[in-house]
């Protein structure tokens, strides 16, 4: 099983948008996935057509301790779930302030559920802060998906979230790592877009080896802008659902591809890993006379 965090605290970058595909093409790949909602904005959940109410359950119920996350999720597709969220998740960072643990609250009841009904992934859409509830998830999680407009001043913000990853690997969660940054809303055959996609890369590969990002990869399969993307949220569904043959449906299908082939690295040995999304090959980037770095970490 894999305890995904989709975190950045940029707002306007893909992430709720990535949370949200990315989980409906693994469970379209014979996954079970488990998608929590940690925005009070309730982002994800409208986005699959769930429109919690303050009377009806949600992952706020979870970290007041009246109910589990077994009883607040929602099946809306085959293999997916999703544990929504409301205004009233805003003040649990108030409410926590002064309790104990506060930090481990998800990760115990994502340990209970695992015990009571199992799913292969967990995902969670991180709010666009670095408050009590994103470090609830990245306690709760295994690995960091990063999602990031290719523009310099995205580039900016990634240190200052390499750093909150870094200090909840020392101090809550030693398992916690970087496995991959999802370059969205690119624009193909710009030339600012593959230079700021090299400069990741490079800064990645010169990582201090006991980083947490230090085998960080940039997915291959890059998601281009697509209006499609914008417009599925508007009728509750994943892109899949609406507009399966677009390029957003293409892109999110090929980036689940990569998902899945990761535990197959991670495993070193061979699996059935399905590719029932097929996309062409995008075409290169001519590269690039090496530059300065942009930023650092």
């Amino acid at each position: 099983m894999r305890r995904i965090a989709v975190m950045n605290q940029k707002g306007g970058v893909g992430k709720t948008t990535s949370s949200v595909n990315l989980a409906a093409a693994l469970a379209q790949q014979g996954r079970k996935v488990c998608l929590v909602d940690l925005d009070p904005q309730g982002h994800s959940s409208l986005h699959l057509g769930v429109e919690p109410h303050s009377d009806e359950p949600s992952v706020y119920d979870v970290f007041s301790g009246t109910r589990s996350l077994k009883d607040v999720r929602h099946l809306v597709s085959e293999n997916l779930w999703i544990i929504p969220a409301s205004l009233d998740l805003a003040a649990t960072e108030v409410e926590l302030v002064d309790a104990q643990n506060r930090e481990i609250v998800l990760r115990q009841a994502m340990e209970k559920m695992m015990q009571e009904q199992p799913v292969d992934y967990i995902v969670m859409d991180c709010p666009p802060s670095l408050g009590v509830l994103t470090v609830n998830a990245l306690t709760a999680a295994d690995e960091v998906f990063i999602p990031l407009q290719p523009h310099f001043f995205a580039l900016q913000g990634l240190s200052k979230l390499l750093e909150t990853t870094a200090l909840i690997t020392r101090r809550l969660n030693r398992n916690l790592k970087v496995s991959g940054i999802m370059l969205c809303l690119y624009e193909t055959g710009t030339r600012l877009a593959a230079d700021v996609t090299d400069d990741l890369i490079s800064f990645l590969r010169q990582s201090p080896p006991d980083t947490p990002w230090a085998n960080a990869q940039v997915f291959n399969s890059r998601i281009r802008r697509n209006i499609k993307l914008a417009e599925a949220p508007s009728f509750g569904q994943s892109i899949f659902e609406y507009q399966p043959k677009s390029a957003g449906a293409l892109d999110y299908g090929a980036l689940a591809t990569e998902v899945l082939a990761m535990e197959k690295a991670n495993a070193g040995v061979d699996s059935d890993i399905s590719t029932t999304f097929q996309m062409p090959q995008a075409t290169p980037q001519p590269q690039q006379p090496p530059g300065e770095q942009r930023f650092a970490a």
